[in-house]
């Protein structure tokens, strides 16, 4: 079995804890999803927010869908002129016999522009 890397990214709507818990569990759950994931195959997953995302905390919505025993860790996004606000960003380390190539990384909402290199 591998240690893989898969990335996601997600907007909110607005910075209410709804929205982010609401655009988080959504990032979150299409990442497992797509990509056939199970909890236990988890490492660990890091989630940044961008500065302007204050109401909640995005992994507080990783909790509610499971993952409270995966190693989680929150960060601030750089704060970068022109950067897409309200955006919630993921990296999962996790165990898995894919080849990099098989791995389906997840940009919903408005973050679909950061990578339009990527299939849907």
């Amino acid at each position: 079995m591998k240690v893989r890397a898969l990335r996601g990214a997600v907007t909110a709507s607005s910075n209410t804890k709804v929205a982010i818990t609401e655009a988080t569990t959504e990032l979150l759950e299409e990442m497992l999803d797509r990509n056939d994931i199970a909890t236990d195959d988890l490492v660990f997953v890091i989630i940044t927010a961008t500065a302007d995302i204050t109401a909640e905390f995005p992994a507080a919505a990783a909790r509610k869908i499971g993952l409270s025993h995966i190693p989680l860790l929150s960060a601030q996004e750089l704060i970068v002129e022109g950067s897409l606000p309200l955006t919630i960003r993921a990296l999962m380390l996790m165990n898995t016999e894919k080849a990099r190539e098989q791995l389906r990384h997840v940009y919903l909402r408005e973050a679909r522009q950061l990578r339009m290199d990527l299939p849907e």
